[in-house]
């Protein structure tokens, strides 16, 4: 608690940011663009640049400014007439309450890890379930099946209904759990950068599946091979539902 008292300090010395119906938005769209950043910058250099060519998991396949531009309008937009109505209401309903003590690390590393199982789960099932009925894949999914080499724009670039449900998966885990809003929001943040990660088409030395070990964490490699293959690979993070469907396919 002592660990992350000085942070929850700083957040709550904001309240009124933190309370307004627009920090939500705010908070989604700008930690979004802030994480894709680096892969963006990445993707223009590593065209130049051999030795970072090398960790280009479709080294081929290069994403131009005029495939990322539609990207950002697009959830941009999202964000404005979709996301804003959705939290604006959830603001008039259930008000945020800022509790003046800060969580224990240890609580909050297990309730994200825990968080992180649930989306997970339901994101596989939602997942496989789109791509095995063609209504569901053709209405809802099939959006953000366009590029066949993702990066990392390409994370929030779906179908509005694809949109809401999966943010209604990442919303409604830390309400389940009756998590610390200090913990919901280092849950938010950590799901963000994971999507961005999964979809970046790069394989660096410090990716995230490389420091969870056995194989236990798909990530970018993982993901890749799903926009690629289709047929596998249904699981945003972990290796383990795959596996138990025979869905998986070693990247």
């Amino acid at each position: 608690r002592l660990c992350l008292q000085p942070l929850w300090d700083f957040v709550t010395a904001r309240e009124p940011l933190i309370k307004s119906p627009f920090f939500p938005v705010l908070f989604s769209f700008t930690a979004y663009m802030v994480f894709c950043l680096p892969y963006v910058v990445l993707d223009f250099l590593s065209t130049r640049l051999p030795n970072l060519r090398r960790y280009k998991i479709q080294p081929q396949n290069y994403p131009t400014l005029g495939m990322m531009v539609p990207c950002i309008i697009q959830s941009a937009c999202h964000h404005v007439v979709l996301i804003f109505p959705v939290t604006f209401l959830h603001w008039y309903w259930r008000p945020m309450n800022l509790p003046v003590i800060a969580p224990e690390l240890p609580e909050v590393l297990l309730e994200v890890v825990v968080c992180l199982l649930l989306f997970d789960f339901e994101y596989f099932l939602w997942h496989l379930l789109h791509h095995k009925v063609p209504w569901l894949y053709k209405t809802f999914h099939k959006v953000h099946h366009k590029h066949v080499s993702t990066f990392a724009l390409t994370t929030q670039y779906s179908s509005v209904g694809e949109l809401l449900s999966l943010g209604f998966f990442a919303a409604i885990n830390p309400v389940l759990l009756e998590c610390h809003p200090l913990t919901e929001m280092i849950f938010f943040l950590v799901n963000i950068w994971l999507s961005v990660e999964d979809h970046s088409g790069y394989d660096l030395p410090w990716s995230t599946h490389r420091l969870v070990p056995f194989g236990l964490y798909g990530g970018a490699p993982h993901h890749d091979l799903h926009h690629l293959k289709f047929k596998s690979n249904y699981a945003p993070y972990f290796t383990h539902w795959d596996k138990l469907f025979g869905t998986f396919t070693e990247s």
